[in-house]
């Protein structure tokens, strides 16, 4: 063997010996998301970018299949975090369970409603008698369809006919000209707009800054741990913004299956619209009115107490960091 060989040989194996144990120092935690979502694309950025692991974290992401069992984790203890909607912490913390939300990870209310391209849609009203494909109870995306109609003088119950199916397959019976009507989430929205059917209103920009879903710990979270993990949360939205089509690849990385488009035109029209959020910082206002709809709906009895459940602590020093 050359010298050369040698010496290169020599090097790689000390840059090994030297990296496993700054590895093995990175504090091991385990959050649980709801879902494999695309709204969940500030998490995915953070994983894929390195940013946890910048923060001296070995994150391992885990899909509960719901917000409740991944909630639950958080409470039980075998996960140190969560991601889902922040009414479910809020009726949790009701009840008398330790828990708060300590970030932002979607701050807009990410549901959409299109139409078949010949329907006629002037406002709220023109849905009046319409068959609609809704989620299936409970989802954020129907509760918003029928606090909508409520507000506009319908009742969910009589005045349209719901086609509720499995959240994500929203699209089938859309395109199935089942209904002329859906309320969706992305990337089902852009996946029907690819087939030529119409956004005639949306969530986002009708309601403005919304906590829709949030990172969730226990109060006895190990304050080290969240702050590592809420500032690895402030580096992704900071580089969605610097980085949108970085933003776009990563998410085409997470969801292969996917339209490669279909996923490029979800992303940018949810930052476009304020779904991702510019900071983890969580606003009164915002969580205000995510929670209103859950009491509208008699999910939640009160409002929590901001002070409390929204934990500043850890969200302030990550939007101090330079």
């Amino acid at each position: 063997m050359s010298l050369l060989k040698r010496i290169i040989g020599a090097t790689a194996l000390a840059a090994v010996l030297l990296a496993t144990p700054a590895m093995a120092d990175n504090k091991k935690v385990v959050l649980s998301q709801a879902f494999q979502s695309m709204l969940y694309l500030p998490l995915y950025v953070a994983i894929n970018e390195g940013f946890f692991t910048a923060q001296g974290l070995d994150l391992t992401k885990e899909t509960a299949g719901s917000p409740t069992v991944a909630l639950s984790a958080v409470i039980s203890g075998s996960a140190q975090f969560s991601i889902h909607g922040p009414e479910w912490t809020a009726i949790a913390a009701s009840k008398g369970a330790p828990v708060g939300i300590i970030a932002n990870v979607v701050n807009g209310a990410a549901v959409w409603i299109a139409t078949s391209p010949d329907f006629k849609f002037t406002d709220v009203k023109s849905l009046k008698g319409q068959k609609v494909v809704v989620g299936t109870m409970p989802t954020t995306s129907t509760s918003l369809f029928l606090k909508l109609l409520k507000e506009n003088g319908m009742d969910g119950k009589t005045d349209v006919e719901m086609i509720p199916v499995a959240i994500g397959s929203e699209p089938g019976p859309f395109l199935a000209k089942q209904a002329d009507v859906a309320v969706m989430y992305e990337p089902g929205l852009d996946q029907v707009v690819a087939k030529g059917m119409k956004v005639v209103y949306g969530f986002p920009k009708s309601y403005g800054a919304y906590a829709f879903s949030s990172v969730t710990a226990r109060n006895d979270v190990n304050p080290d741990l969240a702050q590592r993990v809420t500032n690895g949360m402030e580096m992704a939205m900071r580089f969605m913004k610097k980085d949108p089509a970085k933003t776009v690849m990563i998410a085409q990385k997470e969801f292969p299956t996917l339209d490669p488009a279909v996923i490029e035109s979800a992303v940018k029209r949810m930052l476009a619209d304020g779904v991702y959020p510019d900071s983890v910082d969580i606003s009164a206002p915002s969580l205000k009115i995510s929670m209103d709809t859950q009491i509208a709906l008699g999910n939640l009895a009160a409002q929590p107490d901001y002070d409390k459940f929204v934990v500043k602590k850890y969200i302030e020093p990550a939007l101090a960091m330079k």
